[in-house]
């Protein structure tokens, strides 16, 4: 047995119509067969997106490459201080260090400036020094060459000039006290050479070298035992009777960038102070200032 419709009052059906009626501007009009129909829109289907582009080793290369153009006023006061007018680009690159061009995908490092430095440094020494020096036999020069191309000497100059502040390092390099290192330090310079050599040309990295290291080679022929700076400090100390040459060393800062003092002593009295990132560096730069002192105060001793 068929169950009839439930019939609905007027009240419910004037109900239900202002339901719909609410609902009705979400509705499209039509008219079909004569017919009102309503409908929801169509929504035009949306194209399918894009994942964004892989950050690639080239694509971090290009955004190195674009801020190389851009010099701050700490690299030109850098540039201002060593007295050189290198490209940005150019300049950016000597002070890439490997560590920092590894975290960056592998873009270039200082090192092939570095390897080009390195033999203009050589040049200029030695040939300043076979030319000024006629009558010195080839052992002696290479002890004074040596004196100066070397890590030590070339990272007092990169500290002179405020070089490591600079230099572009590893995270795990900048942790471990990267910035005082002599040997990073020492690699910079000469990258910085090479790259004088390779921006400006020859006449200018030749001039830029004799800035740098001219103070030192006339330090290396005047001062003797081939500028070993502790080595001329006792045998100046015993030939002026100056007393017993003793060291005494400080440190400070963290473990992993400890920077010692060291005080040159001669007897009681105290003959200058230097610092390094190990005693035998501070002990160095304490025999070199005290040396230069004793060069002052007695201008006419010669060993």
């Amino acid at each position: 047995m068929a169950v009839p419709k439930r019939k609905l009052s007027r009240s419910n059906t004037r109900h239900r119509r202002s339901q719909w009626k609410a609902k009705a501007p979400n509705l499209v009009k039509t008219v079909e067969n004569g017919r009102v129909v309503y409908s929801r829109p169509t929504r035009p289907r949306s194209s399918k997106t894009q994942p964004a582009p892989r950050c690639t080793s080239s694509t971090r290369a290009a955004r190195s490459l674009t801020s190389e153009t851009v010099e701050t006023d700490t690299t030109a006061a850098l540039k201002k201080s060593l007295g050189i007018d290198i490209d940005p680009e150019t300049f950016r690159l000597a002070l890439t260090h490997r560590s920092f061009a590894f975290e960056a995908g592998g873009i270039p490092t200082n090192e092939r400036l570095e390897f080009l430095g390195d033999s203009v440094l050589g040049l200029v020494a030695t040939e300043s020094l076979f030319y000024d020096n006629p009558d010195l036999p080839e052992g002696q020069l290479a002890k004074m060459r040596s004196a100066v191309v070397n890590t030590r000497a070339l990272a007092s100059i990169a500290r002179r000039h405020g070089i490591g502040e600079h230099i572009l390092l590893g995270k795990g390099e900048e942790l471990t006290g990267g910035r005082n290192k002599d040997s990073i330090l020492a690699d910079t310079v000469e990258a910085l050479i090479g790259a004088t050599f390779v921006s400006r040309g020859r006449e200018e990295a030749f001039a830029f070298v004799h800035r740098l290291i001219d103070g030192m080679l006339d330090d290396a022929v005047n001062l003797g035992a081939g500028m070993d700076f502790k080595t001329t400090l006792q045998e100046a100390a015993a030939d002026l009777d100056l007393g017993t040459v003793s060291y005494e060393i400080t440190s400070s800062g963290p473990d992993h960038a400890m920077v010692f003092t060291a005080t040159a002593m001669l007897g009681v009295n105290n003959w200058g102070a230097g610092d390094g990132s190990s005693k035998k560096a501070a002990e160095a730069a304490a025999a070199e200032v005290a040396v230069k002192a004793i060069r002052t105060i007695y201008p006419d001793y010669r060993r």
